[in-house]
């Protein structure tokens, strides 16, 4: 008889859209949105990301740079894919879309969604690496100590990001982001802990992943305070420049420490992952069973859950027993047994 496991890796990620779900399963994903009139739209397309084929997108450090990039790209495209579900009405072509694409052969929608990415990217290193050590240097000539000046900078990179996490929060669309960001969790929790795909059984799943992007996003700014504290130059205008070429460094040693933790659990694996978790508790949010269903359709639509919980948890249910998870999926049926969890 094999012995069941506490927890599997199972491979699959994903994120929040607006109104759905995103989940890939390799260079296959799955984007679920709950349309206006309620029912469950699901598109599967495949994602090889930038430079497929390239053996140096394989190489430890260096994988989670084209990871971010990738993560980056494919996000961008979901939501604008889950947006126009929600458009009030359909637009006509602009003079500058019809130009636009005329003069890039029509890849003018690529080419907008990749200059999307790269301003998320300006602004996202403006706010929380060029802001914070503009704002510490305010303090130079009252603080002498260069290693207590990195710690403050450091500090207030993180203070920032929590202050825009607590913010945007607040907006009624981020939270229902931030409901189907539980949703998705949830999903990956009841999977990777051996209990069948159901909406029960994710509801009482956790909604906090220790491979969330949450976490990725604390890891980058830690490890920033790190790196900046041994890494020092006279100079402010080269302070700046290293700071900004050291984020690929840092991310790329960030998404290693993410990989770890979703396949080992451990002391210090659970110590270091801890912050990472207590701030999923702002961008996680309690779903609803409609946005329970959302997320396992999406899931469904990229994995094969059953011989997945077959192969790692010993589990072998019956043609009657998936048609009992589909009723139960429904919310219809009876309670589970402990047994069939």
């Amino acid at each position: 008889m094999r012995r069941k496991r506490r927890g599997c890796y199972s491979g699959i990620g994903g994120q929040a859209v607006l109104e759905g779900v995103m989940m890939k399963n390799r260079e296959k994903y799955a984007v679920a949105v709950r349309k206006p009139d309620g029912d469950i739209e699901v598109e599967v397309e495949a994602y090889e990301g930038v430079w497929h084929g390239n053996k140096i997108k394989e190489l430890p450090f260096i994988r989670g740079i084209f990871n971010f990039i990738d993560s980056m790209v494919l996000g961008t495209k979901c939501l604008n894919y889950s947006a126009h579900f929600y458009e009030d009405e359909e637009t006509d072509e602009t003079g500058m879309d019809k130009t636009l694409n005329t003069v890039s052969k029509g890849k003018g929608e690529k080419i907008l969604m990749g200059f999307t990415t790269f301003l998320a990217i300006i602004i996202a290193v403006a706010l929380f690496i060029v802001l914070p050590y503009f704002i510490t240097s305010l303090f130079r000539e009252y603080v002498r100590n260069a290693s207590l000046m990195a710690i403050l900078e450091g500090a207030l990179r993180i203070l920032i990001f929590v202050l825009y996490v607590a913010g945007i929060s607040a907006m009624k669309d981020i939270k229902r982001l931030y409901r189907y960001h539980g949703a998705e969790h949830k999903c990956i929790n009841c999977l990777e802990r051996g209990h069948r795909l159901t909406v029960r059984n994710v509801r009482n799943s956790s909604r906090l992943h220790k491979r969330c992007g949450t976490s990725f996003m604390f890891l980058v700014l830690f490890i920033s305070i790190i790196l900046f504290f041994f890494i020092r130059v006279e100079s402010p205008v080269q302070r700046i420049v290293i700071r900004i070429l050291l984020i690929p460094v840092i991310a790329g040693i960030s998404y290693e420490v993410i990989r770890l933790a979703g396949r080992f659990d451990n002391l210090l694996i659970r110590i270091i992952s801890a912050p990472g978790m207590l701030l999923q508790r702002l961008t996680t949010k309690e779903p609803d069973d409609s946005m329970i269903e959302v997320a396992i359709a999406s899931v469904e639509a990229v994995f094969d859950w059953k011989a997945y919980l077959r192969e790692n948890f010993g589990k072998d249910f019956s043609e009657e027993d998936f048609e009992a998870g589909r009723n139960l999926h429904r919310g219809q049926g009876e309670e589970e047994s402990p047994a069939q969890r």
